[in-house]
């Protein structure tokens, strides 16, 4: 059985959003579409949560999410109109970046399409982005992303995958309530973003990666990154000689030749 326990206390983030606060949950992003379902979320709505019984990441990959660990949050979008899957996948993961920077991690970068890594590769902090049964006339999104603050230690089984890291490792600040409030804040501005500024957005995405101009594999293309648009994709100047542009939404890797 999935462990939740229910002290839940909302509050009004000066941002005029709504912080809902639980203290073990599933995961944020269940308690996020749990308020949809019900007719209850609000635009904005943050979900946060102590701990998670069942974190989940990208491909139904488990994010370890224990007690004070980290930051491990779910913020609800109701756009007016529907937004561009990858769009909203590169200003959230845009948003975490902002996030651990603004406690001290100047060497963070991501890594596509939006884990935050260190300097070594190390991850450090993960999105997921979700709807369920989009409807274009009322769209909804939940976004998930999960900050790994005070620990030291890791379970086997996720450093077997790939090395991992936190705030407190990196030497950066990290008060889970520091990076709380940084991603609270960089969260709506950068999904704003997609309509008021998509070219710098895009542009930041790339500088973000430290791919733009680099000679890239993109899913067996290989060639060099001219430049990325939120509707056309990526634009390859291939090996070939040829000019190419890839969707993002049929990318799957993205990584320095």
């Amino acid at each position: 059985m999935r462990q939740i326990v229910a002290s839940v206390r909302e509050q009004v983030h000066p941002l005029r959003m709504r912080i809902v606060r639980h203290v073990v949950v599933d995961s944020t992003s269940e308690r996020a579409f749990a308020s949809l379902a019900a007719g209850e979320a609000r635009h904005l709505d943050a979900h946060v949560a102590q701990a998670q019984t069942h974190g989940r990441g990208r491909r139904g990959a488990r994010w370890h999410s224990p007690r004070g660990g980290g930051v491990w949050l779910s913020m609800v979008f109701l756009p007016p109109r529907p937004l561009p899957g990858a769009a909203l996948t590169i200003a959230a993961g845009l948003a975490a970046l902002d996030a651990t920077r603004a406690v001290g991690c100047a060497q963070c970068r991501l890594k596509w399409p939006n884990d935050v890594v260190d300097a070594r590769g190390a991850k450090l902090a993960g999105v997921l982005v979700e709807t369920r049964g989009l409807d274009p006339r009322a769209p909804h999104y939940v976004v998930g992303v999960g900050i790994d603050a005070t620990m030291v230690d890791f379970p086997a089984e996720l450093t077997d995958e790939r090395p991992v890291t936190s705030l407190a490792l990196l030497g950066c600040d990290a008060d889970p309530s520091k990076v709380e409030s940084a991603l609270l804040a960089a969260l709506p501005r950068r999904v704003e973003e997609i309509e008021t500024r998509p070219r710098g957005l895009a542009e930041d995405f790339l500088d973000a990666l430290g791919l733009a101009g680099r000679r890239v594999v993109v899913d067996g293309s290989i060639g060099r990154l001219e430049a990325l648009d939120l509707e056309r994709g990526l634009r390859l100047a291939a090996d070939d000689g040829g000019q190419r542009w890839i969707p993002l939404e049929t990318t799957v890797s993205v990584r320095e030749a």
